[in-house]
């Protein structure tokens, strides 16, 4: 029972430690998402409260981190541009444009999950969740580079000089901490990212460095600071937009893009979370909380969110693995907002993007390019299409076509093991076993099989090793039919699935004579009733 207890204790006390590491990490992601969305940084830093919150407390995968990301807010830009262009100038009316489509975007996520659609991420083939992994690993590092930047009259400059060697070092220095910290033995248990970035801070503040800091990045990019007040319902979007056709014919396609976005990024990160720590989210449940979480926020004003890899993988690497780290630092968000603005705008942004960029290097996977010579040509082709086009587009592109490349390609090989194997009956019967399954692309490969003209009179096609998948083999079948028959030739067709044959006596009631169904043949029995006979055999 000790033991059971001191367990537990540990766990909430990496949580904690983890959550707050977490919150710190937030803090100018969020910003700096707000400011690629066009929106002030409090819309930002409120939608990562809220969904963080939310999907904390009622996802499906504990330990998972939710806020504001650059993925949903790269299609922001337009809407909230589009928007603006609506109303009259300095009405900001695609602010409140993007809390409407937020709220639909929301209730886009609850239906999907509600319809159970979180099932199908399991559809996702490895190369996509790697070439994913490894883009995602490549946009955080490049979105951290632009922090090696400073505001000079309205214009985003390279630092240089000392400034520069200044950022590399205190950067560097947070990377060795992080990394060398878990290599004592007495230090292994403590939150490396949480004891850098307060060491890193220290030394900043102390020695008074010219650094980049929370507060000077949010003021560089326009925002007046961290400090904020406690959300509260945002009723104006009501009065602003007009519920009609137009704004739905607006709205609807950034609305169902965005939600798109968000259930990918979201369950792809749940996979990955199940893998890193060996357990088994529930992607429908995630769904209708990232759905719920949404409609939340654009009800309070904030920018929607969904899962954030770089900060999930955070907390899985600070011992957080349960509810309570994303609710500390979701909790932990809001006090920086309400109390504590002033000591996180002194944080140095070197140390957040020292962190950041150990977690590129955890992210990425590097066993990619041990397998480049072991996996087939095709799938090393999959991997490398969704790492650039997730850093050329977004992750929605990047993943839809992986998936599809990887269907087109499984099509193909499928349909290239299609045969038949011919053979001769006494009375003169021309036999064909066909092999392989059938469907829209073996098609054609199979019509290749038959001679029609050249064949004997009589033809007899045998399915016992074939599978018929679709309404095009269906159709295959029936037009095969049909030529065999204006030849003046019989046909006989055995061993096709029930289904198929049960279309086929629905488009013509000869097919009851074509078909021959009395046949003595343990396999077709068993091909066509598996679980029967499974049950059967165990019941013995």
């Amino acid at each position: 029972m000790t033991e059971f207890i001191e367990k537990r204790v540990s766990n909430v006390r990496n949580d904690v430690l983890s959550g707050i590491t977490v919150a710190l990490a937030l803090v100018p992601e969020a910003v700096a998402f707000a400011f690629v969305a066009g929106v002030d940084p409090l819309v930002g830093l409120y939608a990562a409260f809220m969904v963080g919150l939310i999907t904390s407390i009622f996802g499906g995968r504990p330990g998972m981190i939710s806020g504001a990301t650059g993925a949903l807010a790269v299609v922001m830009v337009s809407l909230v541009s589009e928007g603006n262009a609506l109303g009259e100038p300095g009405e900001n009316l695609g602010l409140y444009y993007l809390f409407a489509t937020v709220i639909l975007m929301g209730i886009i996520q609850i239906l999907a999950g509600v319809l159970k659609l979180g099932k199908f991420v399991r559809l996702i083939p490895h190369p996509v969740m790697m070439g994913f992994v490894n883009g995602l690993a490549i946009v955080i590092f490049l979105s951290q580079l632009g922090m090696f930047k400073r505001n000079i009259n309205g214009e985003k400059v390279w630092l240089q000089g000392n400034q520069l060697y200044l950022m590399i070092g205190l950067v560097a220095l947070t990377m060795l901490i992080m990394w060398g910290l878990p290599k004592i033995k007495q230090a292994k248990k403590l939150p490396e990212a949480l004891i850098a970035i307060l060491v890193v801070s220290t030394i900043a503040i102390v020695a008074k460095f010219d650094v980049a800091t929370v507060g000077s990045f949010i003021r560089d990019g326009g925002g007046e600071g961290l400090k904020g007040g406690f959300p509260t319902p945002n009723l104006e979007t009501f009065s602003k937009v007009p519920f009609t056709f137009e704004t739905m014919k607006f709205i609807f396609p950034y609305a169902l893009i965005l939600a798109a976005i968000g259930l990918i990024e979201s369950l792809m990160t749940l996979n990955l979370i199940d893998d890193l720590t060996e357990t088994r989210g529930n992607g429908n449940k995630e769904c209708i909380a990232q759905g719920s979480a949404n409609v939340v926020t654009g009800l309070f004003g904030g920018m929607g969110g969904c899962a954030m890899i770089g900060q999930s993988i955070i907390n899985i690497k600070g011992g957080g693995r349960g509810r309570l780290s994303g609710i500390v630092a979701a909790v932990m968000l809001l006090i920086f907002i309400l109390f504590g603005s002033s000591y996180i705008e002194q944080v140095p942004i070197s140390a957040l993007v020292g962190v950041m960029f150990m977690v590129v290097i955890g992210t990425f996977a590097w066993s990619s390019f041990r397998i480049i010579n072991k996996i087939p040509k095709t799938d090393l082709f999959v991997l490398v299409l969704v790492s650039s086009l997730t850093v050329i587009f977004d992750l929605a592109i990047a993943v839809i076509a992986g998936v599809i490349v990887s269907a087109l390609v499984f099509s193909w090989e499928n349909a290239k093991r299609i045969r038949a194997r011919k053979r001769m009956k006494e009375d003169g019967t021309k036999i064909y076993e066909i092999w392989g399954p059938l469907f829209f692309g073996s098609i054609t490969a199979f019509n290749e099989k038959f001679d029609v003209k050249n064949d004997p009179d009589s033809i007899e096609i045998d399915f016992i090793e074939s599978r018929i998948s679709d309404h095009s083999a269906f159709e295959a079948i029936l037009n095969l039919v049909r030529k065999y028959e204006a030849e003046g030739k019989t046909i006989h067709l055995k061993h096709l699935s029930e289904d198929c044959k049960e279309l086929l006596f629905k488009a013509d009631a000869k097919f009851h004579e074509i078909i021959i169904e009395a046949i003595d043949d343990p396999r077709y029995h068993l091909a066509e009733n598996p679980e029967k006979f499974t049950k059967g055999l165990f019941e013995k």
